[in-house]
């Protein structure tokens, strides 16, 4: 049988120190994943509108979600959310759904998520790109390509 050491002591006594570190790796992980602010059941669309702190919405239709289309207009009207703003929930059918898996579920949101993060990812600029491009500006621009022969 081997032995697990664990990476961090566990009978650490928690201090102001390693609180404060516990919180600050707790903020990280908090803006690195999905919490919703609010909820709302449109029973016109019948669709669930889901908000975040900064004001911006989704609003995902019922029907495709099968855990969710099965639901009464009562119950949808009940649906909460639960695990800090990460998962819609109504705790009398003991239903909890990540957020991030009804987005998963939809093709056209994916597909909207990859073009937003490709986006994001084309406009990063590391040093090693800077560094070249005022390399490339000295010598008057990037040099032209030659045809192949």
């Amino acid at each position: 049988m081997s032995v697990l050491i664990p990476k961090q002591p566990v009978d650490e006594p928690v201090t102001a120190a390693v609180r404060g570190q516990a919180v600050a790796r707790g903020a990280v992980r908090r803006r690195q994943s999905l919490h919703a602010a609010d909820l709302e059941y449109l029973p016109e669309s019948e669709s669930l509108r889901i908000g975040f702190a900064d004001h911006s919405a989704v609003i995902l239709p019922l029907g495709i979600y099968p855990e969710l289309a099965a639901l009464s207009s009562k119950d949808r009207a009940r649906l909460t959310l639960g695990y800090a703003g990460s998962a819609v929930c109504l705790e009398e059918r003991d239903l909890h759904v990540s957020i991030a898996g009804l987005v998963l579920a939809s093709a056209d949101l994916m597909a909207m998520a990859y073009g937003v993060v490709a986006a994001r990812n084309g406009s990063r600029t590391t040093e090693a790109k800077a560094s070249a491009a005022r390399e490339n500006g000295r010598k008057g621009g990037r040099p032209r390509r030659t045809a192949a022969t």
